[in-house]
């Protein structure tokens, strides 16, 4: 077999994938710094070279096939590693390197952001690029170098490394802890429970941890955010039930309270995920020892 027919040229390629991403040679000329015409052209060579039509060209419109939505899948995420392997190359000139981190919204604003600056002293050449993700993905198709999540379990087929325990607490408004008071466990009842989408039995396992009938419950709204649960409980909607770290600042502001004064175990965890080909790059190394001493430094603490 013609080995071109396995391995097109990188015009052809990325010419391929900026069209397939915006489904619009006009789009992906305009990414490329190419004519419309140009990529067309490219395309077009790619198909003659596979001998099988990748899009549907329908008026204006394009559509990819079933073989242009394989061959999407399978060169995306191989595009994306050259592309940040490139990356990490030209930011040696500067000494340093970059990583792509993908965290957790919320945990993202309110445990990383006020603390990255201790990485940038550490490692002033080295740039966090950070990636919001909720829930398990796949990093290497991502084209991400790391991610922190949380979960019972590590996920199966990359290195993980534990940051820390987490513990919830729940929280209300002053307010409405004012009009119905909160002295016990039973007392939570009597609020609306607000929930987190990814994270709806946490109450679940709070009422069992407290051994109170679940019949009792009055679960309230989800929000996809734990930060958006945050801004409702601040508004007096209900009572959440949040990891400590998440509510240091409304708490010490008095803009939330406890509703009671005790913590949950909650058997989930956060770690940080590194694909294995990524364990090694001079970047990911300094990010991933700065991300266990600060974490490591924040259980001693507290």
């Amino acid at each position: 077999m013609n080995p071109r027919l396995l391995a097109p040229s990188m015009s052809l390629l990325a010419a391929f994938e900026a069209s397939a991403r915006h489904l619009s040679f006009t789009r992906a000329a305009t990414e490329l710094s190419l004519t419309q015409s140009a990529v067309s052209r490219q395309v077009q060579a790619l198909e003659r070279l596979l001998g099988v039509a990748l899009f549907r060209r329908e008026n204006r419109h394009i559509q990819l096939t079933d073989a242009g939505a394989m061959y999407l899948r399978e060169i995306g995420g191989a595009l994306q590693r050259i592309r940040n392997a490139s990356l990490q190359a030209l930011s040696y000139r500067a000494g340093g390197g970059s990583v792509h981190l993908a965290a957790l919204p919320t945990f993202g604003a309110k445990w990383l952001m006020p603390r990255v600056s201790g990485f940038y002293a550490r490692h002033p050449n080295t740039l966090v690029h950070l990636h919001s993700r909720i829930g398990q993905f796949d990093l290497s198709l991502a084209g991400i170098d790391a991610a922190i999540g949380v979960s019972d379990t590590p996920w199966p087929g990359l290195i993980s490394h534990r940051l820390f325990d987490e513990h919830l607490m729940p929280v209300i408004s002053p307010a409405l802890k004012r009009e119905r008071p909160i002295n016990r466990a039973e007392d939570v009842a009597q609020h609306l429970l607000l929930q987190v989408t990814a994270r709806s039995d946490v109450w679940h396992r709070w009422f069992r941890y407290k051994s109170l009938p679940a019949a009792s419950m009055r679960l309230g709204p989800q929000f996809e955010l734990t930060s958006h649960l945050i801004q409702a409980v601040a508004a007096g909607l209900g009572v959440g039930l949040v990891p400590s770290f998440l509510v240091e600042d409304e708490l010490r502001s008095g803009q939330l309270v406890l509703a009671l004064d005790e913590s949950f175990a909650s058997s989930f965890r956060y770690y940080l995920y590194i694909p294995i080909d990524r364990t090694e790059l001079p970047a990911v190394r300094a990010l991933t020892e700065w991300l266990l001493d600060t974490a490591a430094a924040g259980r001693a603490k507290g």
